[in-house]
């Protein structure tokens, strides 16, 4: 099990209501995920099962994320900020559900007027390269010598001869090119940018 530091909770500044705020983000692409309030057994529930609570203002009481929906949300990282008045905490959301609307994020909204979330709310922003992904539908890039469609070993073997050659300039423009043939090549096998994080993750080096 994780070592968390439990000895904070001496050190953190809850309100005169004996709560704390809490950032929830996902572990793999930093994706905010919700806003809850925490207290001091909330969080020491959390550091001794590995699964998030909550404090419940509307119920008043301790509330386990997930126990009744499944969506679970296991702690991954732990940090506060410079104040010890905000928590951050990083975590694997089962199911992909943070929302009690059925969206992954609680913060989808983006218009004039509040929708009802679900599963087809906007999806929160995620890291730069599978945002720009998702924006280059036909795998090709904004600039630079190399595009996505060429393939990847094309990509790597211009690269490749560019750095041998010190090109310069370009090296960036290669580089996000070579991610950008990356990604295509992974989406075509059924894989996204998140599988490759989580692989990272979860795999250490040797």
């Amino acid at each position: 099990m994780e070592r968390w530091p439990r000895a904070c909770v001496d050190h953190l500044r809850f309100n005169a209501d004996g709560l704390i705020p809490a950032i929830t983000q996902d572990w793999l692409d930093g994706a905010v995920l919700m806003l809850a309030w925490m207290t001091r057994p909330s969080l020491l529930a959390t550091f001794e099962t590995g699964q998030v609570h909550y404090w419940s203002r509307s119920r008043q009481q301790l509330w386990h994320k997930g126990a009744t929906s499944g969506h679970i949300q296991l702690l991954r990282g732990f940090r506060y900020d410079c104040d010890a008045d905000v928590l951050l905490l990083s975590v694997q959301q089962v199911g992909d559900v943070a929302c009690h609307t059925g969206a992954r994020s609680c913060f989808f909204e983006d218009g004039d007027t509040p929708t009802g979330g679900g599963p087809q709310a906007l999806p929160p922003p995620v890291d730069a390269l599978s945002a720009r992904a998702r924006l280059r539908p036909d795998g090709r890039t904004s600039g630079g010598a190399i595009t996505a469609a060429a393939g990847l070993d094309a990509a790597c073997q211009q690269l490749t001869e560019d750095w041998h050659q010190g090109v310069d300039g370009e090296d960036l423009d290669h580089a996000l090119a070579l991610l950008d043939a990356l990604q295509q090549g992974l989406a075509a096998r059924g894989f996204s940018w998140r599988d490759v994080l989580k692989k990272a993750k979860q795999s250490p080096l040797r």
